[in-house]
Order: C-alpha cells, then sequence, then structure tokens
C-alpha cells in the first residue's frame, strides 16, 4: 500500500510539473508567433489597487457590480429550479447527517 501511495504521489507530480511546463512552452510560443516584444500585450485580467480591474480590456469597478447587484434586488426573480434544488439539497444533506449519526451511535 506503502508503495501504491508513493508511486501515485510521484505520478501526480510529474503531471503537475508537465502541465506548468507545457503552459510555459505555449507561452513562449505565442511571444515567438508574434514574432516581437509587444508591450501593449494585455493580460486575460488585471486588478489595481485602487478598486480597478479590466477583464479581457473592459474596465470594471466595484461600483458596477454594486449597480447590478442593486438591479437583481429589484427584479427579485423567483426560479422554481432553484428553490426546488434547494430543498432537495437540504433534505438530502439532513439525511445524510441523520444517517451517519445514527451509525456512529
Amino acid at each position: 500500500m506503502k508503495m501504491f501511495m508513493v508511486k501515485s504521489f510521484a505520478i501526480a507530480a510529474l503531471m503537475f510539473i508537465s502541465v506548468l511546463a507545457g503552459m510555459q512552452l505555449a507561452n513562449d510560443g505565442i511571444h515567438k508567433m508574434k514574432g516581437y516584444d509587444d508591450p501593449s500585450f494585455q493580460n486575460a485580467i488585471s486588478i489595481d489597487e485602487t478598486d480597478h480591474a479590466t477583464f479581457l480590456g473592459n474596465d470594471i469597478s466595484s461600483h458596477d457590480i454594486e449597480a447590478k447587484k442593486k438591479k437583481l434586488e429589484e427584479i427579485s426573480a423567483f426560479n422554481f429550479f432553484s428553490s426546488m434544488g434547494k430543498k432537495l439539497s437540504d433534505g438530502l444533506a439532513g439525511a445524510s447527517g441523520k444517517l451517519i449519526k445514527q451509525i456512529t451511535e
């Protein structure tokens, strides 16, 4: 059992390192494909210390998010499937909790 865990951990570590190396190679390939170092090459997401963020070139601020929250609260739409899913998950969580409690006692 110990050797299985060691082998599994070694394989998982090798896969993790391979993924990181692949991401780095892809990034280098993108820069090589452009042919030059472009200082205006933007990141997908950038966040400033002044509570200002950009996502894919679009400016986002906390005021926009607050306005959207307010708009959603005004709509106060009722989703039948969402409420049924919440009731089902609460019921299953309660039932499994009771079952585990009975098994452990």
